[in-house]
């Protein structure tokens, strides 16, 4: 297996939905077939993302022929190995991170404006897809693990400044907030005030990331628990909706330009979300619940308000290079617990619980991952 390198792939794998209850197996695995444009990592970090729990779970559906399924996809580690035609400068030695998507087709319109994660033509995920670029068909195996080979074009340089270990749940939790605090302007005169939904893992870089672009961050949350860490993490204002967000909301109405929601539930109350927007806002889901329900809308709610409601996926490479590189200049430190990769079994079901305060990044010491 892997004749081509003198290490093995080998990692933390599902077989079922019960994987998700602590019952991942170390098993070896075979990568794809290596391409010119490929690295092989040697793996020190990887970051637990609710995307993890939600495919083993099959919360978000049946995993299918795709089991075993080894999830992960906020890499960093090392480069071990590099083909011809490796992207981005990348070369052996080098400290690199990989986030939720590993391959698109790189000839389509929106691979060709920098917008790989909207691509037309093959979107692969980093785990529980297949590949069809090059060796076409070959399964995506993700970062709990010891190696990951994949498209360079998809590797992002780490900044020097930046603890790699921090920087693991950047590749997807901050972009994914990231994406839309730039595409909607955060801390530009068109969007000064800026409100997110759940102080969770996305949300809590929902609130660095928006600090560090120059927004005035609003924290939404259920209760005031959290109210202390939000103010911590750079936030100005906190509401707590308790069980009736309009009466909560009242006095606050039109006082944010974004509101980014990472946490949702079909019973919101979204007139009263959308009266705390200014007229040209836009509430923007980022989080997928895993009932794939939308809270209630109707248009007039829309309309009377020019308000805006829709989504946002995964940052793209270049949007991950600039977030990175954001996060080094402004000294933005990701709220982490580690966990030795070994003890995968306890890290997943205590995540599942709610105690991570914010993100869990698992720690291959074996590679070089400092505890």
């Amino acid at each position: 297996m892997s004749s081509s390198t003198d290490y093995k792939f080998e990692g933390w794998a599902g077989y079922d939905a019960k994987s998700v209850e602590g019952n991942l197996k170390f098993i070896e695995f075979e990568p794809k077939q290596f391409a010119e444009d490929d690295i092989d990592i040697q793996i020190m970090y990887c970051g637990i993302c609710a995307s993890d729990t939600s495919t083993l779970s099959e919360g978000w559906g049946p995993v299918g022929d795709m089991w075993p399924q080894v999830v992960g996809h906020e890499i960093v580690g090392k480069v071990v190995k590099v083909g011809k035609d490796t992207k981005n400068g990348i070369k052996e030695g080098d400290i690199v991170g990989v986030g939720a998507q590993c391959d698109s087709c790189l000839k389509c319109h929106y691979c060709n404006k920098d917008q790989e994660n909207y691509c037309s033509g093959g979107w692969v995920p980093t785990y529980n897809g297949k590949f069809n670029r090059t060796s076409k068909d070959s399964k995506s195996y993700g970062g709990y693990a010891n190696y990951w080979r994949g498209p360079s074009h998809f590797a992002i340089p780490l900044p020097k400044e930046l603890d790699p270990a921090e920087a693991a749940p950047m590749l997807c939790g901050g972009g994914t907030v990231y994406s839309p605090l730039v595409q909607f302007g955060a801390g530009t005169e068109k969007c000064k005030n800026v409100g997110i939904i759940g102080l969770g893992g996305l949300g809590h870089f929902g609130v660095l990331l928006g600090n560090a672009l120059g927004a005035e961050v609003t924290v939404i949350s259920h209760s005031s628990r959290k109210q202390k860490d939000a103010e911590e993490l750079g936030a100005k204002h906190f509401l707590v909706t308790g069980d009736d967000e309009a009466k909560a909301f009242k006095g606050h109405e039109r006082s944010l330009d974004l509101i980014i929601c990472t946490s949702n539930a079909p019973e919101m109350n979204m007139a009263a979300y959308l009266s705390l927007l200014k007229p040209q806002g836009n509430f923007i889901f980022v989080g997928i619940p895993e009932t794939g329900k939308l809270p209630e809308i109707t248009p007039g709610q829309l309309i009377f308000g020019n308000l805006h409601v829709g989504g946002s996926l995964i940052a793209s490479p270049q949007q991950l290079k600039d977030m990175l590189q954001l996060c080094a200049d402004k000294n933005v430190k990701s709220w982490i617990q580690r966990w030795s990769m070994d003890k995968i079994n306890e890290a997943i079901p205590s995540m599942i619980a709610g105690n991570a305060r914010y993100r869990y990044v698992l720690v291959n010491e074996q590679n070089g991952g400092k505890l």
